[in-house]
């Protein structure tokens, strides 16, 4: 990255499998916008590794591969069956995964675990996962500084959350593994004698860890958010987990976006309140201090890519590794990230002030939008 260059970021949330449409929208980015950065959480920590860790050119290849190895398990497809079974067998997709598990993913313990007694904290196991990493990702390239690589996890036993960051340290299989170890599926993650589980439980988009620690200079983030905030109403007790699962992981990105624009805001006013100060109230200590906590650090603009149209529907949807709606996943994503490419190039070139957010797939003027959409 030159001096002086917009920096950007690719941020992605988890979601099982809807991660293939991340997937889509970065083969619609390979060759316009290559990051200097990727933060991602759960299913999003694995295909930014997956990106970090192989060179432009590869990176489509290693995804697809990735995702052509754990998908599958059913021949018939749910378009064959009618409109009217089709929901019926997207759910038995989702079953499929649960008692069959997912190639080069994760399996069933066998014996199987019983949840009454001690014995693996998960009912899968993913060594699988390691396998795949390992055979996939250059751990050497992933560390090397290209493409920085944040990914996030909770420690079972204190509670708290962190990023492991390329930055700061070395990353391997485990940190990937751990911020993907969703329980009770999966078990936690033991890195460095303590136990990490999946950072979705606490934060599922790691928008917040980028605002934070992007430093200075301008950023151009593009967040692929799995989930819409944005439903009906519900008519069915399926529907209705399906609508809590979409409000609980998209309220956290609204969260942190709304508040890196106020803050933003915030930082504004105080420097406009400083300069009308006369020169010996600038002076005072807690004058200084806010000039501190005031200083600009450079334009944000945050342009969001949300999975809005999806095939399948229900709260089993993040378990449907079946390979026909992989697919259909990653051609969205595709197809989204295509049709907002545009908007996307005319953000890094055009970037407002400040910290601002941008629906990549609505209508309106980027001169006038200032909130991403819900």
């Amino acid at each position: 990255m030159s001096a002086g260059e917009t920096k950007r970021v690719l941020v992605l949330q988890g979601g099982g499998a809807l991660g293939s449409y991340q997937a889509g929208v970065y083969e619609a980015l390979e060759g316009r916008f290559l990051p200097h950065w990727v933060a991602g959480t759960s299913i999003g920590a694995i295909n930014g590794a997956l990106i970090a860790g192989n060179r432009p050119g590869e990176r489509v290849v290693r995804l697809r591969e990735f995702w052509e190895l754990v998908t599958g398990g059913l021949s018939v497809e749910g378009d064959e069956l009618g409109r009217g079974l089709t929901a019926l067998w997207h759910q038995w997709a989702a079953g499929w995964a649960v008692v069959h598990g997912a190639p080069g993913f994760f399996r069933p313990h066998w014996p199987p675990v019983l949840p009454w007694l001690a014995g693996p904290l998960g009912y899968y196991d993913t060594r699988p996962l390691r396998d795949t990493l390992e055979r996939l990702v250059d751990w050497d390239l992933l560390n090397s500084g290209s493409v920085r690589l944040s990914v996030g996890a909770v420690n079972v036993e204190t509670g708290n959350f962190r990023y492991f960051d390329t930055e700061t340290e070395r990353l391997g299989p485990e940190h990937i593994m751990a911020s993907g170890a969703l329980p009770p599926g999966f078990a936690p993650v033991e890195i460095d004698g303590c136990y990490w589980w999946d950072g979705g439980l606490v934060s599922n988009t790691p928008l917040e860890h980028v605002l934070e620690t992007g430093g200075s200079g301008d950023m151009l983030v593009l967040q692929v958010d799995l989930f819409p905030a944005r439903g009906p109403l519900p008519e069915s007790v399926a529907e209705a987990e399906e609508r809590v699962a979409d409000i609980r992981f998209s309220s956290r990105t609204r969260l942190v976006t709304n508040a890196g624009v106020k803050l933003d805001r915030l930082r504004w006013q105080a420097r406009k309140l400083l300069a009308l100060l006369p020169e010996e109230l600038r002076d005072t200590r807690e004058a200084r201090a806010l000039a501190r906590s005031a200083e600009a650090s450079g334009r944000v603009a945050i342009g969001q890519l949300i999975y809005k149209e999806q095939p399948v529907r229900g709260a089993a949807r993040g378990r449907e590794f079946s390979r026909v709606t992989m697919r259909a996943h990653w051609q969205q994503g595709l197809a989204d990230m295509t049709a907002g490419g545009a908007r996307a190039v005319a953000l890094a070139r055009n970037m407002p002030e400040g910290v601002t957010s941008f629906d990549l797939t609505a209508d309106d003027d980027l001169d006038g939008a200032r909130e991403a959409a819900e």
